[in-house]
C-alpha cells in the first residue's frame, strides 16, 4: 500500500483508540470506535481478493451492529439517568446491553462467530492488527463500565473459552486457529474482570505479546495452514525449534510466561468461592493446549511433504525484520520469573 495512504489509516487506527481511551463521554467514546473501525477497513480490503473483500464486509457488518447497540444502550442509560458519563451507569438494562455490545465487537463467546470467518480472509500483518491492537479500545471501555452483572461476564467468559477451544480442534487453517486461541484468552480476562481489572490488564498485556509473536513466526515462514509449517526446518531451523515453545506459552504451561495470567486467574476465582468456575475454566484450557501442541508437532516433528500428494513450496529467505521477533520471543518464554513483581503491582 503506498505510504501515502497507509500513515494516514495508520495514524486513524491510534487516534480511534486514543479518543476511546481518554474519554469519559459515551458519544466520544462511541466516536472513537467508529473511526478504529473505519480506518482498518481499507486496510482488510487492500488485496482486492474475494475473500478479503467477504472478510472486510462481514467485520463491518459486525463492527456497525456493536456500535448501534452501544449507542442505543448509552442514549437509554442517559433518558433513565440522565448521565452520559461512562463511570455513572447505575441501570442493569443499559449496562447489560453495552455489556453485549462490547463483547460483539471484541468476539466474546456466543457473540464470536464472525472472528475466525473474517480473520481467515486476511493477510497476517492486518490479522494481527485486528487480534491485538482493535482489542483495547472495547477492553478499556468494559474496565471502565465494571458490570455489576456477575453472571453474565462469567457465563461470558466460561463460554469462550470453551468455544476457544472446542472450535479450533478440527481446524487446518492458522489464521482460524488463531481467532479461535483469541476467544479463549478473550474468556479468561472477562471471568476475572470484576474481581481484579488490574488482573485483566495483565492478562491482556501476556496475551498481546504471545499472539505477536506467533503472528509475526508465522508471517516469517509465509504459513497460512498446518502443511506449510512443515516445511520451516528448513528456513529457520532455530526459531523452529523456539516455536514450540511459543505456542506452549500461549497454551499456558509452566515455566513459561503464558502461565503466569491462568495461574493468577484462577487463584483470584479461588480467593472468590469460585472453584467449580476456576476448575471449568482449567478444563477448557487443556483443549487449547491439544491443538497448541498440534501445532507444534506440525512444525518441529514432521517433514515436508508429509502426504504423497504434497509438493514442497519454494524455501525463500524472508525480507521481515528479526529483530521485533526476537524481543517478543524472549518476552513470551522467559517473563514467569516477574510473577513476584506483578502481583506486588496488582496489590497496589
Amino acid at each position: 500500500m503506498n505510504p501515502y495512504i497507509l500513515s494516514p489509516l495508520l495514524f486513524g487506527l491510534g487516534l480511534g483508540t486514543t479518543i476511546t481511551f481518554a474519554s469519559s463521554h459515551w458519544l466520544l467514546a462511541w466516536m472513537g470506535l467508529e473511526m478504529n473501525t473505519l480506518a482498518i477497513i481499507p486496510l482488510m480490503a487492500q488485496h482486492h481478493h474475494p475473500r478479503a473483500v467477504e472478510a472486510t464486509t462481514k467485520y463491518f457488518l459486525t463492527q456497525a451492529t456493536g456500535a448501534a447497540m452501544l449507542l442505543f444502550a448509552s442514549t437509554s442509560n442517559a433518558w433513565l439517568s440522565g448521565q452520559w458519563d461512562i463511570q455513572q451507569m447505575s441501570h442493569p438494562l443499559p449496562i447489560t446491553l453495552v455489556t453485549l455490545a462490547l463483547a460483539l465487537k471484541v468476539g466474546l463467546a456466543p457473540l464470536h462467530s464472525w472472528l475466525p470467518e473474517v480473520l481467515q480472509g486476511l493477510d497476517l500483518t492486518t490479522g494481527l492488527i485486528l487480534s491485538t491492537w482493535q482489542k483495547l479500545a472495547p477492553f478499556a471501555l468494559l474496565l471502565q463500565i465494571q458490570p455489576a452483572n456477575s453472571t453474565l461476564l462469567i457465563a461470558l467468559g466460561l463460554a469462550s473459552t470453551l468455544v476457544g477451544g472446542w472450535g479450533g480442534l478440527n481446524q487446518t487453517q492458522l489464521r482460524k486457529i488463531l481467532a479461535y486461541s483469541s476467544i479463549a484468552h478473550l474468556g479468561w480476562m472477562v471471568l476475572v474482570m470484576q474481581f481484579s481489572p488490574s488482573l485483566t490488564v495483565l492478562a491482556l498485556l501476556t496475551y498481546l505479546i504471545m499472539t505477536f509473536t506467533t503472528f509475526l513466526v508465522f508471517k516469517l515462514n509465509n504459513s497460512t495452514n498446518i502443511n506449510t509449517l512443515a516445511t520451516s526446518w528448513a528456513k529457520a531451523p532455530v526459531l523452529t525449534s523456539l516455536t514450540p515453545l511459543v505456542l506452549l506459552s500461549l497454551g499456558g504451561l509452566p515455566p513459561l510466561t503464558g502461565f503466569m495470567p491462568k495461574w493468577l486467574i484462577l487463584q483470584e476465582l479461588t480467593k472468590q468461592d469460585l472453584a467449580a468456575t476456576a476448575t471449568l475454566a482449567a478444563l477448557t484450557a487443556l483443549l487449547s493446549l491439544y491443538f497448541y501442541l498440534r501445532l507444534s508437532y506440525a512444525m518441529a516433528l514432521t517433514m515436508s511433504p508429509n502426504n504423497t500428494a504434497g509438493t514442497t513450496p519454494w524455501r525463500l529467505s524472508s525480507l521481515q525484520a528479526t529483530m521485533p521477533l526476537t524481543i517478543s520471543t524472549t518476552a513470551t518464554l522467559f517473563l514467569l520469573p516477574l510473577t513476584p513483581a506483578a502481583v506486588a503491582l496488582l496489590m497496589t
